[in-house]
């Protein structure tokens, strides 16, 4: 099993060279001494949550958090050709955290939480804030569960007037759909860029929106005979892709 990774964002520029002792401290310094019991002895990794980050050897455990000695600095995750953005409507319950947390397992690199005509559940005021907050969480936690020392971002929310956009952006934009002729397995990768993936609510696309999105270079696009929640569809669409 790979050593449990923490995020520890303020790591130094240039990282700690082999042999310095870190601090981790605050909430996860605490997570992982308290909740995750980790010990003198054990090993972990420290990432900065962009890439960066260095493994280690817990020399000192307390309530407070854990002394971590440097024995290897990471190779820093390199940019890819392709960026894979999720444009996702927020579903109900804990199922946009669902969805935030198994496209970050799966490797996304952004998403943009999506407010769909259609969509049950809206952001407003206060809400916006909280329910964001909730998603930044959300993909942190997937990151560090996989093992991901690059934490995916979290836009602001996004209408759909600023989706399309978005689409005019990106080098390949495809929209998930029932209707769509087209399988994903079908659709060819660009050689770079942004590709965006649309997935919508629980209520589905609005044909007003449909036909914004495809007059702006959107392309329709099949994942199978079902019709997929809104919390997994872009999941399957990502590995989909991830898998090729």
């Amino acid at each position: 099993m790979t050593d449990p990774l923490f995020l520890l964002p303020e790591l130094a520029d240039p990282l700690p060279a082999v042999g310095t002792v870190i601090e981790l401290g605050g909430h996860e310094g605490h997570h992982a001494a308290v909740v995750r019991r980790i010990r003198v002895g054990e090993t972990i990794r420290l990432g900065d949550g962009a890439g960066r980050g260095i493994a280690g050897t817990v020399v000192e455990a307390t309530k407070r958090g854990l002394r971590v000695e440097v024995i290897e600095v990471l190779p820093p995750t390199p940019p890819a050709a392709l960026r894979y953005i999720a444009a996702q409507a927020p579903a109900k319950g804990d199922r946009s955290e669902l969805a935030v947390e198994m496209l970050t397992e799966v490797g996304i690199d952004e998403i943009v939480p999506w407010q769909a005509s259609r969509a049950v559940v809206r952001w407003s005021g206060e809400r916006t804030a909280k329910a964001r907050a909730r998603w930044i969480t959300a993909a942190r936690e997937a990151a560090k569960q996989s093992r991901r020392l690059v934490v995916p971002d979290v836009a602001d929310p996004t209408s759909t007037a600023e989706l399309l956009e978005l689409i005019k952006e990106s080098a390949l934009t495809l929209v998930l759909h029932e209707a769509a002729s087209t399988p994903l397995a079908e659709v060819p990768l660009p050689a770079a860029g942004r590709v965006m993936i649309i997935i919508g609510p629980e209520g589905g696309i609005a044909p007003d929106e449909l036909a914004a999105f495809t007059d702006a270079g959107g392309k329709l696009v099949l994942l199978g005979d079902g019709v997929l929640r809104a919390s997994t569809a872009g999941v399957v669409a990502l590995a989909g892709f991830r898998l090729r």
